[in-house]
């Protein structure tokens, strides 16, 4: 990592937030491995108590073998006595005014102590009952927020989102703050205090845990797929509605994977977002599968997103009023499709097949890919339902026979048909989200399943931000990206965004004489030569990830 985004963080108190989530520790690792001189890191954790809070990180963080480069380079004694100095755990919640921080000396201590806030925390779940998506993903960040403006030195918030708050939008997705009421489908306009009271309203009504298709019908009444991005978007819409002269970053990944290099490859957590597909049909329990074949699948490794951030802090802190958001993904720079993920999965476990209780290797089928949710209705109908009501006969005159076997399947059905429509809007998205800052800059692997190419290491990037609006600022991004000398034509236009998008997608999508292999290789070869021109021009602005 650069040495000038190292030092920044030497002598930095830092409040990290939804820890001990996935990304919240692999950020924590990196801020300790590269830079211990970190004055303090304070870390919000769900717990009643500061002793309930100690054992939480120990047994849910610091014991993690996400730490074993650290435990190795240090040893044991060194890593708690680092941990124990620099490392503050803080029973707390965001969706509590202050944080739900009780010690009032605490309190106040942070409040002075405390430069960078980097909220982390979220309710992840597609389906998550309404109450708890607002509480959390809308007004949690408020609170964050809140408390921020109360620290004395405070220099940056960086809140993390998600890519998918742009919606089922077809076509390239710009990094694109959200104004205060606004709506994806323009039906009317969204009051968040109207939805606060709408919520209270429903939660009188709630009988069941589960999130109702009422509240899901109320996000795509506003064009948002689920509650999910749906309290996530307003949550961005309070950050900029109420930020003051505060600098807030906004990150907002795809689907976070596996790491790809920091502290080592392949580290993960459970099983996230598409791993849990390909484990499935690695069982062999999955026949069927809802996906457009040539839709892209956004991928990004959690150390990348954790990069972005550290990269974002250090450039933006302390730039008094400023707003920035950063898309962090893959579906731009190196897509990769749901065929070629399905291609890849089936060669993989022909070779190495799984190995099934009895102790024989699994064999898996190439299995079949829907387009459209119809066609996967019919199927399911065909395959599963109609002998399912055959049961069902059976069931009501000989029901002595199969016992709850009938209700049994039928649950597994219709649970199976609900959780497809609630990734219905990501394994048929068609966006192409668009990252103005090319901090991913990694390719996947062609040549082998599941592997990203070893050649392309994030750590020799460099990445070019393009901040002001002035046309020599955009001319210097253009020169960067092209690795020509335009900068003179540009400036005296001033050129706008929109203009640098048409360039770009028109270089992207080829124009009859390109083939996209050649553009690629066209690309990267102008980048690389033209980001030495371009540190020159935009110091500060230019930083290895």
């Amino acid at each position: 990592m650069d040495s000038k985004c190292v030092q920044f963080f030497q002598n930095k108190t830092i409040l990290v937030t939804g820890v001990p989530g996935f990304l919240a520790k692999v950020f924590l690792e990196k801020i300790l491995r590269v830079q211990p001189d970190v004055k303090r890191l304070y870390l919000l954790l769900r717990s009643s108590d500061n002793e309930s809070a100690m054992e939480r990180f120990r047994t849910e963080v610091l014991e993690k073998d996400l730490f074993r480069v650290l435990r190795n380079d240090l040893g044991d004694a060194n890593l708690k006595n680092l941990v124990l100095k620099k490392v503050a755990p803080i029973p707390g919640d965001i969706s509590v005014v202050n944080l739900g921080v009780k010690d009032s000396d605490l309190l106040q201590h942070m409040w002075n102590e405390i430069e960078i806030i980097v909220n982390v925390a979220a309710t992840t779940n597609f389906d998550e009952r309404y109450d708890v998506g607002l509480s959390i993903n809308t007004f949690g960040p408020l609170n964050v927020l809140n408390f921020a403006k109360k620290c004395v030195k405070g220099q940056l918030l960086l809140h993390v989102s998600t890519a998918y708050v742009c919606g089922e939008k077809p076509g390239i997705l710009p990094e694109k703050t959200f104004k205060m009421g606004e709506t994806l489908n323009s039906n009317g306009k969204l009051v968040i205090e109207t939805e606060m009271e709408l919520m209270k309203q429903k939660l009188k009504e709630l009988q069941k845990q589960e999130c109702s298709e009422e509240e899901i019908a109320q996000a795509k009444l506003h064009g948002w797929p689920n509650t999910y991005v749906f309290t996530k978007s307003m949550g961005e819409m309070l950050l900029g509605n109420h930020r003051e002269n505060l600098p807030l970053v906004i990150i907002r990944p795809t689907m976070i994977t596996s790491t790809f290099s920091e502290p080592f490859p392949g580290w993960i957590e459970g099983l996230r977002t598409i791993d849990s597909v390909i484990v499935a049909y690695g069982k062999g329990r999955l026949k069927c599968f809802l996906a457009d074949s040539n839709s892209v699948l956004d991928l990004i490794p959690v150390d990348m997103v954790a990069n972005a951030m550290v990269m974002a802090v250090a450039i933006h802190a302390g730039k008094s009023g400023s707003q920035d958001v950063y898309h962090v993904g893959s579906s731009c720079k190196n897509p990769i499709t749901f065929g070629k993920l399905h291609d890849l999965a089936a060669r993989y476990f022909t070779k190495s097949p799984l190995v099934g209780r009895d102790g024989s290797p699994i064999i898996v089928s190439k299995g079949t890919i829907l387009s459209t949710m119809s066609q996967f209705s019919f199927y399911m109908t065909l395959r599963y339902k109609l002998p399912l009501q055959m049961l069902r006969l059976i069931n009501i005159v000989y029901p002595w026979w199969n016992g709850n076997k009938y209700k049994d399947i039928d649950r597994k059905i219709n649970l199976a048909m609900r959780l497809v429509d609630l990734y219905r809007p990501y394994v048929l998205f068609k966006g192409i989200v668009y990252c103005l800052c090319d901090v991913q800059g990694f390719l996947f692997s062609r040549n082998c399943s599941f592997q990203f190419a070893s050649h392309f290491s994030v750590n020799r990037i460099q990445c070019t931000r393009n901040r002001t609006r002035s046309g020599a600022s955009r001319a210097t991004f253009h020169s960067a990206f092209t690795g020509t000398n335009n900068s003179a034509s540009l400036s005296s236009k001033g050129t706008s965004t929109r203009e640098i998008w048409s360039w770009v997608k028109s270089k992207t999508v080829g124009h009859g004489r390109y083939r996209r292999s050649e553009v690629r290789a066209e690309m990267f070869g102008q980048l690389s030569s033209g980001l030495e021109a371009a540190w020159t021009k935009l110091k500060g602005e230019v930083i290895t990830v």
